[in-house]
């Protein structure tokens, strides 16, 4: 019996053993608290705005003023998200703040009102109806 030996991954050149040798990048160990990379460290700056997102409520201010107009206060809201709208597009945070959030609370308003009436506008003919039959 012959026994061989194969070896799958044989050198190129099979008189010289393979060179395992590292790169001299890798040899060197740096001391703690010294730069890896003998380039000068350089610095990016990050500039991050914090621009809060002022909403505007512009689409429910245009609902409750096309479905829930009670009391005309959607032409109201619509006027305070307009003014919202304005004030962020001029870049101030203030102001559009505090029209942002008095439109939402006429918003609010308009849609408690508008259900209680339409509510109500079904209630009250119900007895009249049946009063009539």
């Amino acid at each position: 019996m012959n026994h061989t030996v194969q070896t799958f991954f044989t050198p190129a050149n099979t008189h010289r053993p393979p060179n395992y040798e590292m790169p001299k990048e890798e040899q060197e160990v740096a001391a703690p608290g010294v730069p890896h990379n003998p380039a000068p460290p350089t610095s990016t700056v990050i500039c991050v705005h914090s621009k809060t997102s002022v909403p505007d409520h512009v689409v429910s201010s245009l609902f409750n003023t096309l479905f829930m107009n009670s009391l005309c206060l959607g032409s109201t809201e619509v006027a305070y998200s307009a003014k919202s709208r304005d004030g962020k597009m001029v870049g101030n945070l203030t102001e559009p703040q505090v029209y942002a959030s008095t439109a939402k609370c006429l918003n609010i308003w308009a849609l408690i009102l508008g259900i209680i009436i339409t509510i109500l506008l079904i209630i009250i003919p119900v007895p009249i109806l049946q009063a009539y039959q």
